[in-house]
């Protein structure tokens, strides 16, 4: 079964923090995610970078419109996102918990959705 997941911070909460909180913080990222990529389990890990970036696309009077993103009703933000195959759901859990959002950050608000995948097949 693969499984979505999904990696949360608050930014508020991120810019309250000195810079060198900061630095320390997401210095400690790398080593924790290459121990869950170490597990062969994850197909997909990424960042989802700068916010001032994002662009949100909403149907409006039959046509596409663009805004700057995101567009959230909560204060947290989706930062990053991982897919990992795994054969149980304990197992999806134990790869999941070393990811740095949930193991670190307390500070930022960070978080780890995980969410269970299912697929269409097209012809």
């Amino acid at each position: 079964m693969k499984y979505l997941g999904l990696a949360y911070f608050t930014p508020d909460k991120f810019a309250a923090m000195a810079p060198d909180d900061i630095k320390a913080l997401v210095s400690q990222c790398p080593p924790l995610d290459e121990k869950m990529r170490a597990t062969g389990k994850v197909l997909v890990s990424a960042s989802l970078g700068d916010l001032e970036n994002w662009r949100t696309l909403r149907p409006r009077n039959g046509k596409t419109h663009v805004t700057d993103g995101p567009y959230t009703e909560s204060k947290e933000v989706v930062g990053g996102l991982f897919i990992i195959e795994a054969d149980s759901e304990d197992e999806a859990l134990h790869i999941a918990s070393m990811h740095p959002a949930a193991t670190l950050g307390e500070e930022g608000g960070w978080a780890v959705e995980l969410i269970p995948m299912g697929f269409y097949l097209s012809r």
